[in-house]
């Protein structure tokens, strides 16, 4: 997994994310990690790009959306 913020995050906040969020390896521990927050994140949306390809976004931390690409 790799992480895009086009700048807009602080240094903790890509620091927490990195650690926390590049070693995920699947769609289902990015929802185990995110039912693990304090409050829990739910999945916001499924957008399906193709038959093997589909974005998830999930709020993250005071607003701010997390969007995975999984295939």
């Amino acid at each position: 997994m790799w992480l895009i913020d086009n700048e807009l995050l602080t240094l903790e906040r890509r620091a927490t994310l990195e650690s926390q969020v590049l070693p995920l390896g699947s769609l289902q521990e990015v929802v185990r990690w995110g039912f693990a927050l304090t409050p829990p994140a739910n999945v916001d949306a499924v957008i399906v790009q193709d038959e093997f390809s589909h974005d998830v976004v999930m709020r993250w931390n005071q607003g701010q959306y997390l969007a995975f690409d999984t295939t």
